[in-house]
């Protein structure tokens, strides 16, 4: 498929490739298939040690490293994705969901080094393919989603699935390499205690059938039979040929021990075989061992003394350990690049990359904190350097000018800000755009491919441009940058590193070394700006209701301007926002009290078109909190808000006091009504006098008036 797809650009030697970009000269155009002709140096677990080794020293050498990821999906449900009314919280929640779920299928790195010599920047765009197959035996397979539209999307791209499920690198998180090195630890100690311990008793199995009473026989003159030669003539086994009379057994060695090896036996026999060397023969030794390939090799081992067989016990405990500790190490696989530019403290570039700092800590770090903050300290001190383009661009007049009404993605950034394909670009400015060489590897063997969008190598590279660029915004002179200089430490940078874009209409920015958020400069809210305490949550309504709909009902009964805003979490639910923040207990009493009472003045009410079909609930914003932050996984949100409110019915009810509920009833039916009225002006009148609460035959002609009118309406539509 990918040779079919993509154009393969060999690695002529002896030199290395350089393809010059975001020159006066565009770069060498595609085949007319969307790649770029820039080579990106492609990486499976077949080339991985020789690709990790020549990283190495890119790495080093670079002032900065472009990153990017690619996923098998971003959200589970609609209502998963970042809204402009979530809190800093919810918003987190969503961001943990979408890590843990969904799958990175390829990681791009791409170092930047700066060459005083040429004046520019060459760069090495690395993409590896990532596949999460089960390495260790004792380890659980990997579970995760895809979602349709991103498996489309990359697909429209000509993404490689073979090459990522056949060759992917697959990988230990350091939470996971921990746990399994425990594992073996113990497993090692209990090894090491029970063959200390064992008595000749112990793990004896009742000889009850004739096979098995033949086959132990049959062992214990074949082992004494081959051990009499072995003591007899202590020289017959250097010949490594020597067969005792039945013809079963092969002397080989063992750790400079006369041993035989133990084939064919199924394990029923080798258990009864172990018994009949412990109840017979102090000085012969069943021996587990494994191979490479993890399987196992048993023998039966000469060992004359106790003290040698202690030894040899020993050493074969210790064998097995650092055997399966190399397993551990071998299965780290993708995370090694991880670790070599966590260790090397370089400078992270990313575009909107929070959703690939939290992969990247969910797979190769161990599982994602449980805050915000949490999860920003703990990257810091992974990645003490990180700096996200996009936030870049907010902060700079020139560029949000350049990029007025135009869209923030990493490829519409890098078509405006990267003069390689369109000069027309940079004419409003006079700064000279940044010279960038890619190059390619000096080997035939090497596997360049054309860069593509959407290819986690190519982005990387994309990213590292525009981030040059921008630099030159800041005034940033590369002239005057040396290979040991830290770009991260420069001044007129230094600030704007470290701050990340929760999502793209939070409005926030999240500092990583204090885990605080603090307004984004430059961006404009669609939505009043939240206030918590003042936002009810309302799910379950009939699909045909919509949120205009809902905020005329509310504003009926609450007075106009009573409603800041209505948002759709999806067509089941919404949020709103009032402007007081006693409106949302109101709101809630209100919605109780209609629903338990039986009136007509319940049936008539304008919120009975939201009440309409008895499923209709409503909550705090905190109730939102807590259903986002369920593992369950349900499409509408209705649904999952069922499913995590099932088990606490009673603690989301609109926490309305019985008394009041009985006293509604009761004030009805006497024809008083104990609850605060609304004026038209949206202040509110309330008594105990019953004469000032008398429900007058105005009440009750005004409610059927409205509720009049919304029956025609129902009928109209």
């Amino acid at each position: 498929m990918q040779g079919r797809l993509r154009r393969l650009l060999p690695a002529p030697p002896p030199r290395a490739l350089l393809f010059r970009s975001l020159s006066s000269s565009p770069p060498p155009k595609g085949s007319g298939d969307g790649h770029s002709g820039v080579p990106v140096k492609q990486v499976t677990r077949g080339n991985l040690a020789e690709a990790l080794e020549e990283l190495r020293g890119r790495v080093r050498d670079a002032a900065f490293v472009g990153l990017d990821l690619e996923m098998s999906g971003v959200t589970s449900a609609p209502w998963r994705d970042t809204f402009e009314l979530d809190r800093d919280d919810v918003r987190y929640l969503k961001l943990r969901d979408s890590a843990e779920r969904f799958a990175a299928l390829q990681l791009g790195v791409c170092p930047f080094r700066w060459d005083p010599a040429k004046c520019a920047f060459v760069a090495h765009p690395h993409n590896f393919f990532i596949f999460p197959r089960k390495e260790l035996s004792d380890c659980p397979s990997h579970e995760f989603l895809c979602q349709t539209t991103s498996i489309d999307f990359l697909a429209k791209y000509q993404f490689d699935f073979n090459t990522c499920f056949r060759e992917g690198i697959s990988y230990l998180s350091r939470a996971q390499e921990e746990e399994a090195l425990q594992k073996l630890n113990l497993l090692h100690q209990g090894r090491t205690s029970a063959s200390s311990t064992t008595s000749e008793g112990d793990g004896d199995m009742p000889l009850e059938r004739a096979a098995d009473i033949f086959f132990t026989e049959r062992m214990k003159m074949n082992f004494k039979e081959w051990r009499d030669v072995i003591v007899s003539k202590p020289d017959s086994h250097l010949l490594g040929n020597t067969k005792c009379a039945a013809g079963q057994f092969q002397t080989v060695f063992f750790k400079m021990r006369p041993a035989i090896m133990l084939n064919g036996f199924s394990s029923h026999q080798l258990q009864l075989i172990q018994q009949v060397l412990r109840k017979n023969f102090r000085d012969l030794v069943y021996v587990c061992t494994f191979g490479e390939d993890d399987t196992s090799e048993k023998r039966v081992v000469y060992s004359d003394t106790d003290e040698d067989k202690i030894l040899l016990m020993k050493d074969v405990q210790e064998d097995l350990l650092k055997s399966r500790e190399a397993r551990v190490k071998s299965a780290i696989g993708i995370r090694h690049v991880i670790d070599l530019l966590s260790s090397e403290r370089k400078l992270i570039v990313g575009h909107s990359c929070i959703l690939d700092i939290a992969q990247v800590y969910s797979k190769f770090v161990g599982p994602l904190p449980s805050s915000i903050k949490e999860f920003a300290l703990s990257i810091h001190k992974i990645f003490p350097h990180i700096a996200d383009t996009r936030h870049l661009m907010s902060v700079n007049q020139a560029v949000q000018k350049l990029m007025k009404q135009k869209s923030k993605s990493l490829s519409s950034a890098f078509s405006f800000l990267c003069p390689a394909s369109h000069s027309y670009a940079m004419k409003p400015s006079s700064l000279s755009p940044v010279k960038i060489e890619v190059e390619g590897d000096e080997t035939k063997s090497s596997c360049f491919i054309s860069g593509a969008k959407h290819e986690a190598g190519y982005d990387a590279y994309m990213t590292g441009c525009v981030f040059a660029q921008l630099c030159t915004y800041l005034d940033i002179k590369f002239e005057q940058l040396s290979p040991q200089d830290n770009l991260a430490t420069n001044n007129k940078l230094q600030k704007h590193i470290n701050l990340l874009s929760p999502s793209w209409n939070s409005g926030t920015v999240i500092d990583l070394s204090s885990g605080m958020e603090r307004p984004e400069p430059g961006y404009m809210r669609r939505y009043p700006a939240p206030v918590y305490d003042n936002i009810v949550l309302i799910w379950g309504f009939t699909s045909k209701v919509r949120p205009k709909e809902i905020k005329d009902c509310i504003c009926k009964v609450f007075g106009p301007g009573s409603v800041r805003s209505v948002f759709s979490i999806d067509s089941t639910a919404v949020l709103v926002q009032f402007k007081k923040p006693e409106s949302v207990n109101d709101f809630l009493n209100l919605k109780a009290v209609l629903e338990r009472t039986d009136s007509a003045i319940s049936i008539l009410h304008p919120l009975s078109t939201i009440l309409e079909g008895g499923q209709t609930r409503a909550a705090k914003y905190d109730t939102y909190r807590e259903i986002c932050s369920s593992s369950e996984s349900k499409y509408l949100f209705a649904d999952q808000a069922e499913a995590v409110c099932a088990t606490s019915e009673n603690q989301l009810q609109e926490n309305v006091d019985d008394n009041l509920i009985s006293g509604v009833h009761q004030s009805i039916l006497d024809g008083t009504m104990l609850a605060s009225v609304n004026k038209g002006d949206g202040t509110k009148s309330s008594s105990n006098n019953e004469g000032d609460a008398d429900i007058t035959c105005q009440h009750i002609l005004d409610a059927l008036h409205n509720g009049r009118a919304l029956i025609g309406r129902r009928m109209r539509s």
